[in-house]
């Protein structure tokens, strides 16, 4: 019989994932010597070599690539007897890892964090915020239990519940305000200021204005909705930015906020779980929670999944 142990495990995830003894060994809140034997121990009892060692950084072996997605399966089905476990409780307990993309993030953790906290004061609520496709590997993986995102992701082992709409606004100059609304053709000619490559709110504001196979005359990136907004008030162009956004990125900014002519610009929030999870139950009324936060009504997506 191998004698290995789930803590050796997990060390050799971590090492997978960062590729360096110094960072694994500083998500596991270990030594790197420490690190090191727990490996050495794990490849004598496997009875093969894992990783390829340099100065520098660290590369599986053959046999480490095939044992690492084996490694991650393991330790997703260990996490999810937890759940398991805490789904079978009256009350909502324990760890709760919840991802959020940027654009939703600074606008709604503090109103969920607040609710979830009055509602369910045992949950230990653990937050990442980063965007959608590491959000969604990290679900995929198990290293969340929930994300909120832009839908759809289309990810096949994922539960997708739709929560609710929300609109794209114009931000101009100040001394816009008044001034007609341009239409999506006319964006085309103005100087657009989006988000980085990477953020999906970024391809979003793209498809509206139609701009993906011709890019606009003038663009220009930022990393956030608030450096957009700052770079507008600053006469340097124009920015969508999504509703919930408003209150928080213009309260110190002279920019005028205006609705476009329909048909609007809009995005899907929702939430995103694995089919496999024993939460699924209570993360459906997290969702709830979520709408709550947002204040929004109760959808009917999520009624639906309630029933099925």
């Amino acid at each position: 019989m191998i004698n290995v142990t789930l803590r050796q495990l997990r060390y050799f995830d971590a090492l997978a994932r960062h590729a360096h003894f110094g960072r694994a060994a500083e998500a596991c809140s270990i030594s790197q010597p420490a690190l090191s034997m727990q490996i050495k121990e794990l490849e004598e009892a496997l009875g093969g070599l894992l990783l390829e060692r340099s100065a520098r950084q660290v590369a599986l072996t053959r046999f480490g690539e095939e044992l690492a997605q084996r490694v991650r399966d393991i330790l997703r089905s260990v996490d999810e007897l937890g759940d398991f476990a805490r789904a079978s409780q009256d009350r909502f307990a324990g760890r709760l890892r919840i991802g959020m993309i940027p654009t939703i993030a600074p606008y709604l953790l503090p109103k969920i964090t607040k609710n979830l906290t009055r509602m369910h004061p045992e949950l230990d609520i653990r937050v990442r915020e980063t965007m959608t496709p590491r959000l969604i590997q990290e679900l995929v993986e198990g290293r969340l239990d929930t994300a909120i995102v832009a839908l759809p992701v289309s990810e096949p082992s994922l539960t997708e519940v739709a929560l609710f709409e929300e609109k794209f606004l114009l931000v101009r100059p100040g001394a816009d305000e008044g001034t007609p609304v341009p239409s999506r053709e006319m964006m085309r000619e103005m100087r657009l200021l989006l988000l980085e490559e990477g953020h999906c709110f970024r391809d979003q504001a793209l498809s509206f204005c139609n701009m993906q196979s011709a890019p606009p005359r003038e663009m220009l990136d930022a990393n956030s909705l608030s450096t957009l907004v700052q770079m507008v008030s600053a006469g340097i162009g124009v920015t969508l930015i999504p509703e919930m956004a408003v209150a928080v990125e213009t309260r110190s900014a002279s920019v005028s906020v205006a609705p476009f002519r329909d048909p609007q610009p809009s995005r899907t929030i929702g939430m995103v779980w694995r089919k496999t999870s024993p939460l699924a139950r209570q993360l459906l009324q997290i969702s709830e929670v979520v709408c709550l936060s947002a204040g929004k009504a109760r959808p009917r997506q999520v009624a639906r999944a309630a029933r099925a």
